[in-house]
């Protein structure tokens, strides 16, 4: 013989069971995915579907960077040989920003030749191709953000998607000893957004 259940012990069971199982179908609803494959029927054919999906990852390149050489630089002028990079990203935007770093004490931008004194020089960047003047970069800081409008990794279709201006001032020129090299690596870091 089961044991006998008052009416509140009742109405506390269905309450509870009520919000279990409503825990349950709100839980079996958010996990369920929004297409599943569905399974084929026994027949002289038989039908079934698969949900296909895909994604990659944000991704970024630089390329077709060239080294800057200023060598024979004329006094009283500046000295500048602005190239064109390429900057491809797939982000949904296609922006970017540009990180850059030279290879002075705390990332400056100078160029060095042995114990003598070192030079500075200035980096630009324009988001577009063919220019000799554009935005300022600070050293190790990231730049404002860019659009890049390479169709393609390695930009294979048009080329270029950007400029980058190095420069040395008249001043800086004037203070290097003449037919000695001073050299640096500037590094670029790009990161989409």
């Amino acid at each position: 013989m089961l044991p006998m259940i008052n009416t509140t012990t009742s109405n506390i069971l269905r309450t509870t069971m009520g919000r279990f199982a409503l825990l349950v179908t709100a839980s079996m609803l958010i996990a369920a995915p929004a297409h599943a494959s569905t399974q084929g029927t026994l027949g002289a054919t038989s039908q079934g579907s698969v949900q296909i999906s895909v994604s990659v990852p944000s991704r970024v390149q630089i390329s077709n960077l060239t080294d800057v050489d200023l060598t024979n630089s004329e006094l009283g002028s500046v000295a500048s040989r602005p190239q064109n990079p390429c900057v491809w990203t797939n982000t949904a935007t296609k922006s970017y920003t540009i990180t850059a770093s030279g290879s002075g004490t705390g990332n400056a931008f100078t160029l060095a030749s042995g114990e003598l004194a070192p030079i500075s020089y200035a980096v630009q960047w324009a988001g577009t191709t063919g220019q000799t003047t554009g935005t300022a970069l600070t050293p190790a800081a990231a730049s404002s953000s860019f659009v890049s409008n390479a169709a393609l990794p390695g930009c294979t279709v048009a080329g270029s998607s950007a400029s980058l201006i190095v420069t040395v001032a008249p001043g800086q020129l004037e203070t290097m000893a003449s037919a000695t090299p001073y050299t640096g690596t500037l590094t670029l870091l790009v990161n989409p957004i």
